[in-house]
């Protein structure tokens, strides 16, 4: 079902100990940047050649009730360094969630600046995302679209939790995962995400952008029909150029090339679905939102209500950051991420 991986980094690393050896210095990265993204551009280039069962298909395994009575909030500098502790660090696996159209692949940079500082990513492919197999128009609930990562939750040893981080739309995924396996999330990071109430939809968070979801229904020229125009329409996907509008306005040009060649068209189903969410399970889970300060595709305002109707533990923003941070502010999510993972 689902396409689970661990992404490769060369662990070449000396002097491990060694306080020197810092994210952000490009002369000391065990993998270069550049190395890393023509890596992730050939594994989708050679995934587009060998797969014609998909319209851009590539992605590859790459890898208490109470709250703080204080939210936190952090403007990233990719100037400074986090001091980072691994001891500090009681969770040390991190599961990466990816949005509407990603698959697995869009976390390399994040996959080996994690692994890097010593830690264990593991990035998923949704249903009908990236190279898993399934059919995108046959996903029409939450709980299909999320099974991998429920799959993986559940198959943890007992003792065993991790760090969910859930990108975009895939924030649903893991509102949906706190409320079905609560004991396994330590923390859940919602990036630029559909951090919705109970209730909800994920669609709703759009709705100032989209519209109602009856008029996007109707109207929309971005819908999908797979099942034929006279069926009702089984997803979405917004054209190319308008993609790079919203969701890459400052992310470099290779990185906008990778996700042209990748990105495959969303199911409709689990967006539309509303999520049941109780204060026992969903209610009780840590969470943490990371905003993204000049996002096209969910605004800064729209964040910002998401965390006033649903306040987190912990609010963090990257300033100068489109909707994909993981590509225009690497290094800034990374350091988010530590800071996050060392909260007691």
């Amino acid at each position: 079902m689902g396409n689970r991986f661990i992404c490769m980094t060369r662990k070449e690393s000396k002097d491990v100990g060694s306080r020197s050896k810092r994210m952000g210095r490009s002369q000391r990265k065990l993998v270069s940047e550049e190395e890393l993204h023509l890596q992730a551009l050939s594994m989708a280039l050679q995934q587009h050649q060998l797969s014609q069962r998909f319209e851009g298909s590539m992605s590859r395994r790459i890898g208490s009730s109470r709250r703080h009575a204080v939210s936190e909030s952090f403007a990233a500098n990719a100037n400074k360094q986090v001091p980072v502790v691994l001891e500090n660090i009681k969770v040390k696996k991190f599961v990466l969630i990816h949005g509407e159209g990603f698959g697995a692949w869009c976390w390399y940079k994040t996959v080996a600046l994690l692994e890097e500082t010593g830690l264990h990513p593991v990035a998923i492919d949704l249903t009908g995302s990236g190279i898993d197999l399934t059919d995108t128009n046959s996903v029409t609930t939450l709980a299909e679209y999320s099974k991998p990562l429920t799959d993986y939750l559940e198959n943890l040893p007992e003792d065993e939790k991790v760090v969910l981080v859930g990108h975009s739309i895939g924030g649903a995924c893991i509102s949906y995962a706190l409320e079905h396996h609560p004991q396994k999330i330590s923390k859940a990071i919602f990036l630029c995400a559909t951090m919705v109430s109970d209730g909800q939809k994920p669609f709703d968070v759009f709705a100032d952008e989209l519209g109602s979801a009856e008029r996007f229904m109707q109207e929309s020229k971005f819908l999908v029909h797979g099942n034929g125009k006279d069926k009702p329409p089984t997803g979405f996907m917004f054209e190319k150029e308008q993609m790079k509008g919203l969701y890459f306005n400052q992310s470099q040009a290779k990185d906008v090339a990778l996700a042209m060649v990748s990105m495959r068209h969303s199911p409709l189903g689990p967006i539309m679905e509303k999520l049941s969410l109780s204060p026992e399970k969903y209610g009780t889970g840590r969470r943490f939102y990371i905003q993204t300060l000049d996002d096209h595709a969910l605004s800064p305002d729209v964040q910002e209500k998401l965390v006033r109707e649903n306040p987190p533990e912990g609010v963090f923003k990257i300033k100068g950051s489109d909707h994909c941070p993981f590509f225009s502010k690497p290094q800034s999510l990374h350091k988010i991420l530590l800071e996050i993972a060392q909260i007691p």
